[in-house]
């Protein structure tokens, strides 16, 4: 049974087509990664799929279970199985990094403090980050933030995460860590992860499959070796970043 199955998904926004027909599939403890051009519909795929925003067409089942039209109580139930790491990492400022990566912690469980206390701890171990709890955002660099997010991400143990531009903003050295650790963790834990970037560089080499996400649908869905031995010129011009070709650069 596949993690997330989408099939058919048509999502607008305010009256704008922005996902026409998708379908694409996350089987169990695989990372699949999709790419497109700024403003193609990649934050509201993952929006769709974590419940956020409602599709006007089309079906969203984790884990087998269908998600478009279920009651929201039932699915902040399925949402707690899914890590949703925000582009920025988008961490609570006022709250230290123990307290934000303890939040869902606080928020749906019953556990008592010290067991919370035992679970950041872990979490911030997981990726790389042990001692940290006392520390404010404002004083970490961009790829401490964005593994708090990350930490935080896991806090419930989620079956699945959802990586919202994991890489944005970091320089090379500290976006390739960060691609490291996404494919640790899912060799770790077994999580299914789905994955947005235009970094093609970067989900080459931590993907595996590709989705080409262009003028509001897949165009491509491939292994990252099938992907670099495409002939198609959209999937050419895109993955060698050059600005000839049939997608026209305004």
């Amino acid at each position: 049974m596949p993690a997330i199955e989408i099939t058919d998904l048509e999502f607008r926004a305010g009256g704008r087509l922005v996902l026409d027909g998708v379908s694409l599939q996350v089987l169990p403890g695989e990372i699949v990664a999709v790419m497109g051009l700024s403003g193609s519909g990649k934050t509201s795929l993952l929006r769709c799929a974590m419940g956020l925003v409602r599709p006007q067409r089309g079906s969203i089942r984790i884990f087998g279970q269908e998600i478009v039209g279920m009651p929201e109580r039932d699915l902040n139930q399925v949402r707690k199985s899914i890590g949703f790491v925000f582009q920025y990492a988008a961490l609570f400022d006022s709250m230290n990094v123990g307290e934000n990566v303890a939040f869902a912690l606080r928020q749906h469980t019953a556990l008592g403090e010290h067991d919370i206390q035992d679970l950041v701890a872990s979490r911030l171990a997981m990726v790389g980050l042990q001692g940290m709890q006392g520390l404010m955002p404002s004083e970490l660099s961009g790829g401490m933030r964005k593994r708090v997010g990350i930490a935080r991400a896991l806090a419930l143990e989620p079956r699945i995460m959802l990586y919202d531009e994991p890489t944005s903003g970091l320089d090379p050295i500290t976006a390739r860590a960060i691609d490291e650790l996404i494919v640790t963790l899912r060799d770790r834990l077994g999580v299914s992860s789905l994955v947005v970037s235009h970094d093609i560089h970067s989900l080459l080499r931590m993907a595996d499959r590709l989705a080409l996400l262009y003028d509001h649908r897949f165009v491509a869905v491939a292994t990252p070796a099938e992907l670099q031995a495409s002939g198609d010129p959209l999937v050419r011009q895109f993955i060698e970043g050059r600005t000839s070709g049939p997608v026209s650069v305004v």
